[in-house]
């Protein structure tokens, strides 16, 4: 009677082991699975990144001589027109936000100023006319505010 009870625990411990044991497979081959996804995800949002903003630029590029050529003219005869034309008072200030195309390295940053005085654009106190690069050395993070 003792072997029967024996031999039902020995088959239950081996069946749990297989049974971890496959999970275990499952597991690391679903991790395996995961890293590759997400290589190639990173792959993929470079790509389209990459490749559809220069294709955007192109296009807003091309847009805005075509839209100079067609307002150059307007403007001009309103210069003649309208002798105060040059007097309007530009010093009004507006916002413009950093975006992936253009300050990219101030996504997110607290030094950020972005008003535009005068139609100059005034980046930060630090860097002006905003870094060249993809990354600024005085970077910080706008979510440690306190307001």
């Amino acid at each position: 009677m003792e072997d029967w009870s024996k031999d039902f625990f020995e088959v239950m411990e081996n069946a749990v082991s297989e049974v971890e044991h496959f999970f275990s497979d499952v597991n690391d081959d679903l991790a395996e699975m995961l890293d590759v996804l997400a290589k190639l995800s990173e792959e993929f949002t470079e790509q389209v990144q990459n490749n559809l903003m220069n294709e955007i630029d192109g296009c807003f590029n091309e847009f805005d001589g075509y839209f100079n050529e067609l307002i150059e003219p307007i403007i001009e005869l309103y210069r003649e027109l309208d002798p105060d034309f040059d007097e309007i008072d530009s010093s009004f200030v507006t916002h413009v936000n950093p975006s992936p195309i253009q300050q990219q390295a101030c996504l997110g940053c607290r030094n950020y100023h972005g008003q535009v005085y005068g139609g100059n654009l005034l980046v930060c106190a630090m860097h002006p006319s905003g870094v060249e690069s993809e990354s600024c050395p005085d970077w910080e993070s706008d979510s440690d505010m306190n307001f």
